[in-house]
Formats: C-alpha cells, structure tokens, sequence
C-alpha cells in the first residue's frame, strides 16, 4: 500500500517496462513499430486533469501522442505529450524524454510541410511559474510563416497569455469551450493522413 502510494507521488520511482520484463518470468517478443504507423490507444487520452478523445489525437508512439489544441495560437499549433502523466520535464525517463522530443520533430516536419511554413517553434512551459496552466509536460509545435507575429519571439507572450486565458476559462466542472470537438477531430483527421 505504501509503495503504490509512493510511486503515485513520485513516479519517476517506477521502474521502467523493461526492467520489469528483465526481472519478471514473462516472456515478451519485442515488435517493431513501423514510423508509419499509427497507433490509438484507448477511447481516451489522459493531458493532467483533462480526458482528450482519441479523435483529437492524431498520432501516437508507445510512449507520447499529438494533439489538436484547444485554443492554436497559429494554424497547426499542436501539443505533443507523453502518455504517462508527468508533471514536470524532470519526471520524464529517458526513454519518455527521447520519444516525446522525436515524436515532436516528426510531427513538426509534416506539420511545417503542411501548412507550407519556413519555420517551427517548439517551446517547453515547465511549471506554473513558467505558464504551465495543464500539469502534464507537453511540448508546443508551431510551424511558423514570415509575418506571422511583428517580432518572432512574440509568440512566446502570446502563448503565455494564452495559457492565463486558458487556465481562467478551464473548469474541471465544466466542458471546453473553445473550439468545438467536431472541428478538432476533423483538424486531427486531416493531420492523421500525414502519417499513414
């Protein structure tokens, strides 16, 4: 009881999966995940609090998944997070802190591509003082155009500002409101055929 309490306060104590198979009697055959597939988990993703519908999710590896996000600052802002709930950067395992920075340069290709951009940004708000309104690491992807903000690093205000928005609107008790579920899943469709 106490070490499942533990380890649900400070996860970083968990072992990994594969230290676990290491020292467990079953026997796994590792499988090969082919980069263009695309795998959903259960009907839901958790993001800290939050419940994301796997129609939002556009696409997932063993350890993260891509999101549409409620409120883009700019056409093809979306977030990248890891599927175990992780508070700060810090929680993440090496292996979490890899797949979840691969699968945000794979996204932000594809993404870059799509939306004919020149550039990404990809920021990190690690902690309430840092922006973080949602307590789940996730990374921002952002293809950016020329002339989309008047000087390139206002988008990291905006971003803030969008987040103290955000936390101001959120309300465990009540639904999202921004953009509406119809109109994320068709944005995550679109971006799911990037990766078939």
């Amino acid at each position: 009881m106490v070490k499942q309490l533990l380890l649900r306060l400070v996860p970083s104590l968990a072992p990994s999966p594969r230290s676990l198979l290491r020292h467990s009697s079953i026997s796994v055959k590792a499988r090969p995940i082919s980069s263009s597939t695309v795998k959903m988990a259960a009907e839901y993703y958790t993001f800290g609090p939050y419940k994301i519908h796997q129609s939002e999710v556009f696409y997932s590896t063993h350890l993260s998944y891509a999101m549409v996000n409620l409120r883009p600052l700019l056409p093809g802002h979306v977030l990248i997070c890891p599927k175990r709930e992780a508070k700060r950067f810090v929680d993440l395992t090496a292996d979490e802190t890899s797949d979840l920075w691969l699968t945000a340069q794979k996204v932000g290709g594809q993404l870059e591509n799509y939306h004919k951009a020149s550039s990404l940004t990809f920021a990190i708000q690690d902690g309430p003082q840092a922006g973080q309104t949602v307590p789940h690491v996730h990374i921002h992807v952002v293809p950016r155009i020329s002339g989309d903000f008047e000087k390139n690093d206002e988008i990291y205000d905006a971003m803030d500002q969008k987040e103290r928005e955000l936390k101001q609107k959120l309300d465990l008790d009540k639904e999202r409101k921004d953009r509406s579920v119809e109109e994320m899943a068709r944005e995550a469709d679109e971006y799911r055929k990037l990766f078939l």
